[in-house]
């Protein structure tokens, strides 16, 4: 294989001579060379030339192998590491693997054998990056409504990314677990002038606060105690491009003010260092729950959400455009016949009136599982039996805690169906839509009967209807669920679109 002198490879052995056999082998084959004989120097040149393969000892003195294995995956998990191991310990090896090493070979070892390895690892790495780069172009020619459905809710948020993709607006997403938000965010990175530069995604959900300032903007080696070697912020990576945070009303308190003065400043600074880094990131941002109510409640700074509100986008959730639903279906059985090379055909009129009528407390994330599991059951066409339980549970009343407030929802529901008849008197009148109202309705009577029995203590209704609390802050907000100081609670009348 004829090589190109770009391509580089990090050797990290203590022993030198080892160094400068490998050196010699692989330079001779057109690969350049950078060499470290200890785990902490071995870093220091991965962060400085970023190699496109390295072939790392596990034993070494002071950081062992393992450790920078462990860091480089972390760092950039892309690039391939070879490690090499004495006879006997082929158990650390194998370790090493699960741990993200591409491959290994024993001492003494054949000089073939090492040239082979590395071009394999460089050959596959090149693929995954064309598949990869393959799939932002098809995901950027591709509409939002052929990957999330055609109905008008859908076309709207399209026209909504269309609008907004090209400048370097702000963005807030809305939308409910599962209903689609990276998706959305990916949609305006494909869209966008920085759509050849990296798009970075960062859950603000599920980083220790202890660690979030760290992981956005980076630190330097020495900044605390376990800081080895300097570490590269999100906002870093993602500069020239696009970061997403999601989830972005866990974001702490304490962080708040750090992100709004990036954003103002577009200037970061690495824990540790006293020296200011000019960052060029458009930021998007994510939550299931408005800005506002966090702002109302004291979690969220006003100042932070006027810099982030500068255009919005709300994904409905999918129960709310239920004509989604049957293209999803047909997609997730097209994707999942081909994962699992099967050729389950369609789905049974009985079968898709179920999922017409589930109410999807997990959108289409919970639709995709769903079927996944359908079509892995299947062998010809997907029925009733195959959708497991979580679909046949909604026909059953609630457990014994939450009967008799299942009693009472079901009866106004029954209500809510003969008052729709007579008001529309069949006039753009379907049984989906009638559904789909019951739902909504027994759904806040359920809630507003669970925050009675509590005295307005939404934890405690949470924890009888079993949803958590953010589900129910949220679902309080959306149905326009009043809380009096007292236990005395009542409904207003929510907007159109609740």
């Amino acid at each position: 294989m004829a090589t190109d002198s770009n391509i580089s490879v990090l050797i990290i052995d203590d022993e030198v001579d080892m160094c400068d056999m490998l050196s010699h082998v692989l330079g001779r084959e057109g690969f350049t060379i950078y060499t470290a004989h200890d785990g902490n120097t071995g870093l220091e040149v991965f962060n400085k030339e970023s190699p496109s393969v390295v072939i790392l000892d596990l034993r070494m003195p002071g950081m062992n192998g393992m450790d920078v294995l462990k860091q480089i995956k972390h760092t950039n998990s892309e690039t391939p590491v070879i490690i090499i191991t004495a006879y006997g310990e082929i158990q650390s090896a194998v370790e090493a693997i699960k741990h993200g090493a591409y491959n290994y070979f024993n001492k003494p070892f054949d000089n073939e054998e090492v040239v082979v390895t590395v071009e394999k690892a460089i050959e596959e790495r090149a693929m995954r990056q064309e598949i990869r780069m393959l799939k932002t172009q098809l995901s950027f020619v591709m509409p939002l409504y052929e990957q999330m459905g055609n109905s008008a809710e859908i076309v709207k948020v399209n026209e909504s990314v269309k609008c907004v993709a090209p400048t370097n607006f702000t963005v807030v997403i809305y939308g409910e677990t599962g209903s689609g938000k990276e998706l959305i965010a990916q949609s305006i990175h494909n869209r966008s002038p920085r759509c050849d530069k990296p798009f970075v995604v960062v859950d603000c959900g599920s980083i220790p606060e202890t660690l979030i300032e760290s992981e956005l903007f980076g630190f330097e080696k020495g900044a605390f105690t376990g800081a080895d070697q300097k570490k590269v912020g999100q906002f870093e990576i993602a500069s020239g491009g696009t970061l997403f945070l999601d989830e972005i009303g866990n974001l702490p308190k304490s962080m708040q003010g750090k992100l709004l003065r990036v954003l103002q400043e577009r200037r970061i600074r690495r824990l540790g260092s006293n020296k200011e880094i000019d960052v060029d990131v458009r930021v998007v941002v994510a939550g299931n729950e408005r800005l506002e109510y966090l702002i109302e409640s004291g979690h969220f700074r006003m100042d932070l959400y006027q810099r982030l509100n500068e255009f919005c986008i709300e994904i409905p959730p999918l129960r709310r455009r239920k004509d989604d639903i049957v293209f999803l279906c047909k997609r997730f059985l097209d994707i999942t016949n081909k994962e699992l090379n099967k050729n389950v055909r369609g789905i049974t009129k009985e079968t898709l009136e179920m999922l017409l009528t589930y109410n999807w407390p997990g959108n289409v994330r919970e639709l995709k599982n769903v079927i996944r599991r359908a079509v892995l059951l299947a062998s010809e066409v997907i029925e009733p039996k195959h959708l497991l339980i979580k679909i046949q549970e909604q026909k059953q009343q609630a457990s014994p805690a939450t009967g008799q407030i299942a009693s009472t929802a079901n009866r106004d529901a029954d209500h809510t169906v003969s008052l729709d008849l007579d008001i529309n008197n069949g006039k753009d009148f379907s049984l989906r839509n009638a559904v789909a109202r019951c739902v909504e309705h027994a759904e806040k009577k359920l809630i507003t009967e669970a925050l009675k029995r509590t005295g307005g203590n939404k934890s405690q209704a949470a924890r009888i209807l079993k949803i958590d609390y953010k589900t129910m802050h949220y679902k309080v907000k959306n149905y326009g669920i009043k809380i009096q100081t007292t236990t005395e609670i009542t409904e207003k009348s929510p907007t159109e679109d609740s």
